[in-house]
């Protein structure tokens, strides 16, 4: 059985305004960022997944055909960053892809006990959280 989903225009703000307002800056935004990630020389992202359990927090990112020496991951002030090159040899010679990304962290962890492992182009990182991130019961009097 199909079901019909309508689209409720939401309420314009002035009299003279699109429902098409904002989207061409959308697509102009879309297009710039692919074609960035075409030029020579330009920074891709790293693709990252995130996941969190009481003790830690897990990330997987896709690097594939980077070397491990070719793998950067550094923390600094509670700010994670991961970077990395890759060779690629084309009709033109051979070039070099960056991949970069940054993001700050949601609390404290303990960077002493940081692991990383680079297996088949998956780099995962387990970064425990530091005694005070942790979730702690409060007994009630």
């Amino acid at each position: 059985m199909y079901h019909i989903v309508r689209y409720a225009q939401p309420l314009a703000t002035s009299a003279y305004r699109s429902p098409w307002t904002g989207f061409d800056r959308e697509i102009s935004n879309l297009f710039a960022s692919a074609l960035a990630d075409s030029a020579p020389g330009a920074t891709r992202s790293i693709p990252l997944s995130v996941q969190e359990d009481k003790e830690n927090l897990q990330l997987t990112a896709e690097l594939p055909g980077v070397a491990r020496e070719d793998v950067s991951v550094e923390l600094a002030d509670e700010v994670l960053s991961l970077s990395a090159t890759r060779k690629v040899s084309g009709g033109e010679g051979e070039q070099t892809v960056t991949f970069a990304r940054s993001f700050d962290l949601p609390y404290a962890v303990q960077a002493d006990r940081i692991s990383a492992e680079l297996k088949d182009g998956i780099l995962r990182l387990t970064l425990p959280k530091a005694e005070a991130a942790k979730p702690r019961k409060i007994a009630i009097n």
